[in-house]
């Protein structure tokens, strides 16, 4: 017990205990959010887990069936969004879910005030291979009053209306990190106290960066601009890391300083990510941290979504190498100078 106390005051302060005290940040300040932010605390350490044991029990694999943007299932996809919207809706506090596993808006409580969006399970045909995969989440305060059914207006906001986002990285360590508007605060799961800890208080991501994560397989596919724009990093010889699950290759380059993108392509001609459950809770988080996310032409925050499973273009990361590739993209076609 003594052990398991020194580990605790060695890393920081527990999540539960941080939410609280840092509650009154929030406008509407009366312990909602904060439930809402315990509710998938939650859920993320069962989801772990699952995950930790997924060899053992044949949970890895595809579950045979596909989602609505046509992806194949995989078990854990499955299972991560049975227990993320069970939590959720025991909890009380979503009016709303939506969730990349599912075709449609889940109305759940129409006497609630939030809307969460969630991708349980980003990156799950890396599990077979022992690969980091996370969940991205973001929550919106909803728009019509409390107790009357929820409407599309209420769920198909713009980023910029976004109260809180973030992400479960499931790694080497499990990590749980956040933003409600006020900054980024990272945490790591420790299992034998079942319990996140803060670990990485007031994440900044570098202004510039020497990684560039992209399918270069894609290449032949890419606009001009996004081909100008990996000419340019080859040029300047940074980094190129791609490890195919979006939540380890964006939190490895808020860490170290970086740029994620996934671009329009022949295959994906609107890009493959989904505005409502990857990019804006990122593109929240990053620009607490001092980054940058957009389509290439337009702040991904300010776009007003038309469809709960809308997809765009997607370049995130460190404000410099962002800005580079939205240079090359406003530049007359043809043109690479």
């Amino acid at each position: 017990m003594m052990e398991n106390s020194r580990i605790a005051m060695s890393i920081g302060t527990a999540l539960d205990r941080f939410i609280k005290s840092h509650q009154e940040q929030f406008k509407y300040a009366t312990g909602e959010l904060s439930q809402l932010l315990r509710d998938i605390a939650l859920s993320s350490k069962v989801v772990n887990r699952e995950i930790n044991r997924a060899g053992l029990i044949d949970l890895a694999g595809s579950s045979g069936s596909m989602n609505q943007a046509g992806d194949n299932q995989q078990k854990l996809d499955v299972l991560a969004n049975i227990r993320f919207i069970r939590a959720l809706k025991k909890g009380g506090e979503a009016c709303a879910i939506i969730s990349e596993e599912e075709d449609s808006i889940l109305e759940v409580n129409k006497d609630a005030n939030y809307v969460v969006a969630i991708d349980p399970l980003d990156g799950s045909s890396n599990i077979d291979v022992n690969v980091s995969i996370g969940t991205i989440f973001s929550i919106y305060r909803r728009i019509t009053p409390a107790g009357e059914p929820t409407t599309e207006a209420d769920v198909l906001q713009p980023g910029i209306n976004q109260v809180a986002a973030g992400y479960v990285l499931y790694g080497s360590s499990t990590m749980l990190v956040y933003t409600t508007g006020k900054g980024v605060n990272g945490f790591t799961y420790d299992p034998s106290l079942g319990e996140y800890f803060l670990s990485h208080p007031n994440m900044q991501i570098p202004e510039d960066g020497k990684i560039y994560s992209i399918n270069e397989g894609s290449y032949n596919s890419f606009t001009p601009a996004v081909k100008a724009f990996v000419e340019q990093c080859r040029e300047r010889q940074l980094s190129g890391r791609y490890i195919g699950s979006l939540v380890a290759d964006f939190h490895r380059n808020l860490l170290k300083g970086g740029i994620y993108v996934y671009p329009t392509t022949e295959k994906s001609p609107n890009g493959k990510l989904r505005l409502m459950y990857e990019c804006n809770a990122l593109a929240f988080v990053v620009e607490q941290a001092g980054g940058k996310a957009s389509t290439g032409s337009q702040r991904i925050m300010e776009i007003q979504p038309t469809d709960i499973h809308q997809k765009v273009p997607f370049f995130i990361g460190s404000k410099k190498m962002v800005e580079r590739a939205e240079a090359l993209h406003k530049q007359p076609a043809g043109s690479t100078a």
